[in-house]
């Protein structure tokens, strides 16, 4: 099959043909329709979190389930499904807790790839799905069936950019109804907390991005206000929005330091902090604790959005039905296999929200 490999970090990625296994127990082949391009795929591909190489990269996907291995239960083939990376067991500590990104099982693929070059050479599943590519062999739990008439294209953004993003706002913090949120970053996932925040029924969203277009992108997806991050006066004027209090939630959507230190300066007293967008490893942020503890403020981490694929990948597929949930309007370009090194420099530079690469 075809697949983008990357064989040295921020080298361009390479169009070669690439072996796949067939799918063991619990495990699923799903022909791919398209791979949504995540910003934490271009920091891979930059070596910004290392990992092994060769790998293809890859992880927000949809496609058509090709074939099932053994023990699989609630697939067949010919289901139109949203392929993630999250892995869960359903049984450890955490899954029974319903934290399934804090997975503590351990997966025959997480041991062994199913990829491989024509020299035999195992290649790196990127992000547990290696989606840059026109199969994929994943773990049942990574697999949600949706609706037939939702556009596969629109659909794979679910897998990853909406999950996280809305997620955050709805599973990690759960924003209360009446509160004021900050959301920094309004790329895919940023776009998405605006969403989910509108959906939590927030009284202000306040959008800041250092792009002004995106500041006016984001106010279609529902965010009140817009203030450019690059102003020396941003965070009083989010304080000024809010009454002279600041913001009870500040959702983090990029992994920049920069971005992540500012984030407690924009809380109001018992405000909590979000951190959604991931940096490249070793980046490191400064808070004054003393300040933190005496205005009651709160520091969170979310990975991906605190999602259960099955629980939420379904709900955010109805919101979309019902015209809640805005996708289309999300894609930015739609690009060949062949284009994705076009694609991904498009996102590097900041131009889209979320660039498809169709199959």
């Amino acid at each position: 099959m075809k697949a983008a490999v990357c064989r040295a970090f921020g080298r361009p990625l390479t169009i070669e043909d690439v072996d796949i296994a067939e799918p063991r127990v619990g495990e699923v082949k799903v022909r791919l329709t398209a791979c949504a391009i995540c910003h934490s795929d271009v920091i891979l591909v930059d070596g910004g979190w290392g990992g092994d190489l060769p790998a293809v990269y890859g992880h927000e996907a949809s496609g058509i389930v090709e074939s099932i291995g053994p023990g699989v239960a609630g697939l067949k083939p010919g289901d139109p499904v949203v392929v993630t990376l999250i892995r869960s067991c359903g049984s450890c500590h955490y899954c029974n807790q319903s934290i399934e990104t804090q997975c503590d099982g351990v997966f025959p693929l997480d041991q062994q790839s199913p990829l491989s070059d024509s020299s035999g050479q195992v290649v790196s599943q990127g992000l547990n799905s290696g989606a840059f590519a026109e199969q994929v062999v994943v773990e049942q739990s990574q697999v949600c069936v949706i609706p037939e008439d939702i556009p596969l294209d629109v659909a794979s953004i679910l897998a990853c950019g909406v999950l996280t993003g809305f997620g955050a706002v709805v599973n990690t913090a759960q924003v209360k109804a009446g509160s004021t949120v900050a959301v920094i970053g309004c790329g895919g996932v940023g776009i998405n907390s605006i969403q989910g925040a509108v959906h939590a029924g927030a009284s202000q969203v306040i959008a800041l991005d250092l792009l002004n277009d995106k500041l006016e992108l984001a106010q279609q997806f529902g965010a009140t206000h817009g203030v450019n991050s690059a102003d020396k006066d941003c965070v009083e004027q989010v304080v000024a929005l809010t009454g002279g209090r600041g913001v009870d939630y500040v959702f983090v959507t990029v992994g920049a330091k920069a971005a992540i230190e500012q984030s407690v300066n924009l809380l109001a007293k018992s405000g909590t902090a979000v951190i959604v967008g991931m940096p490249a490893s070793g980046v490191m942020a400064q808070y004054d604790p003393g300040e933190l503890a005496a205005r009651g403020q709160s520091v969170l981490g979310s990975k991906m959005g605190s999602g259960s694929v099955k629980r939420d990948i379904p709900k955010l597929a109805a919101l979309y039905q019902s015209g809640e949930l805005k996708l289309d309007q999300m894609i930015s370009g739609r690009y060949a296999l062949e284009d994705i090194n076009e694609a991904i420099a498009s996102v590097k530079r900041g131009e889209a929200l979320r660039n498809v690469v169709i199959f």
